[in-house]
């Protein structure tokens, strides 16, 4: 079983192909300018330039937020921009160059909006979840450097079902909720919600041994440069799913004080 990263940008087939088509292949002695294909320290660099917009974006909503604004406008409106832009990267990667730009904007909007809710609520959760985010990030990327943890195509296809199950169960959830007076067990601070909160924590950790993993065998495969952008962007979808799990579930901590 060939399972990928639920990542909707590196479970893409972009990522699975060749960088050259078979007629392109007969003339790589002469063609191939390798200037143009994707490397790691491509992908680093365009996953900061990201990051710097993300956090540049959401300072500028944190800031009008405690300055009188209402956030949830703008953050609604980000996400839904943000997650326009993943869909139309997943199905045109070729575009990636502007729309992950775009991408990092918009969810800036949305990630400033909601932590300045939440941390209007919980005074210091935001700093908080920020630092186990970015530790996180660091301990699975040591892991993964130092082939401590290995990607198989067992350990895919266990976090892929673990993640295709958190996303369905919150789906569901949503959607009774919405319309019936159900009121979903990760909700309040009860601690199977804790537990919930950990485990999603830990799926959403997993998730980035996995996009490493699509990241490197992309430039293995020599792909278009314009995948730097691409791969840099899923891995940023990753760490905002993160960052978002881990205020939910320092929230829920919180509560229980």
């Amino acid at each position: 079983m060939n399972s990928n990263s639920k990542n909707p940008f590196l479970n893409n087939k972009a990522f699975t192909s060749t960088g050259l088509s078979k007629k392109e292949e007969v003339h790589t002695a002469t063609v191939i300018d390798y200037n143009q294909d994707m490397t790691l320290s491509g992908t680093i660099n365009k996953s900061f330039i990201l990051f710097l917009l993300l956090t540049a974006s959401a300072t500028i909503i944190w800031w009008l937020t405690f300055n009188g604004m209402n956030p949830v406008i703008p953050a609604i409106g980000g996400a839904i921009v943000g997650f326009v832009l993943v869909l139309i990267s997943v199905f045109k990667p070729q575009y990636s160059g502007y729309l992950a730009p775009g991408y990092a904007i918009f969810e800036g909007l949305f990630i400033g909006g909601i932590s300045a809710i939440f941390e209007t609520r919980y005074p210091g959760i935001v700093i908080q979840a920020v630092g186990a985010t970015l530790v996180t990030f660091l301990v699975c990327l040591v892991l993964y450097k130092y082939k401590i943890v290995k990607v198989t195509e067992q350990f895919k296809s266990v976090v892929v079902a673990a993640t295709l199950a958190i996303a369905t169960y919150y789906l569901v959830s949503w959607l009774f909720s919405m319309f019936t007076n159900f009121v979903p067990v990760h909700y309040g601070n009860s601690l199977m919600s804790i537990g919930i909160s950990v485990f999603v924590i830990v799926i959403a950790a997993l998730n980035l041994f996995l996009d490493f993993d699509q990241i490197e065998k992309g430039v293995e495969r020599k792909l278009p440069r314009y995948m730097e952008w691409f791969g840099a962007m899923g891995l940023m979808i990753t760490l905002v799913w993160l960052y978002i799990e881990f205020l939910r579930l320092l929230s829920k901590l919180s509560g229980r004080k």
